[in-house]
């Protein structure tokens, strides 16, 4: 399965995570968002996105084992994954560019802009890295 996460560059940034080379994907309380923390799995690629001014899909990321629970949250309802840093895209593919191109259509991010953990196809996958090399 492929995802992609959200993150204002600000709080933690792809950059961030290329330096520390793994970190706890933490502090999503979104009932659907925490859905889709569920359903990663250990091997998942992802795409990281930078959210607030940059809006771009900046790089790539990989689950690093089953969810958890967060250690933060009191109530046991709440699950986190461990991410490793992948690689940078060739270059940033930013959300109006998606936005432009009708195969995007369907996608969550632009449907559902506000889910800061949601689903990628394949297919969207592709397209997206096809675009980050033209």
């Amino acid at each position: 399965m492929r995802w992609l996460v959200k993150e204002e560059p600000e709080n933690y940034s792809y950059d961030q995570l290329l330096k520390d080379g793994r970190t706890e994907w933490a502090g999503v309380k979104n009932a659907v968002a925490q859905r889709n923390l569920r359903s990663m799995t250990k091997g998942d690629r992802v795409f990281f996105y930078h959210t607030g001014k940059v809006k771009a899909v900046i790089g790539t990321a990989t689950v690093a084992g089953a969810p958890y629970p967060d250690p933060k949250d009191k109530t046991g309802k709440l699950v986190v994954v461990d991410l490793l840093a992948g690689k940078p895209l060739n270059r940033p593919v930013t959300l109006a560019e998606i936005k432009l191109d009708k195969r995007f259509a369907s996608m969550p991010l632009v449907r559902i802009s506000r889910l800061s953990v949601q689903p990628v196809t394949d297919d969207e996958w592709d397209m997206i890295e096809a675009m980050s090399k033209a």
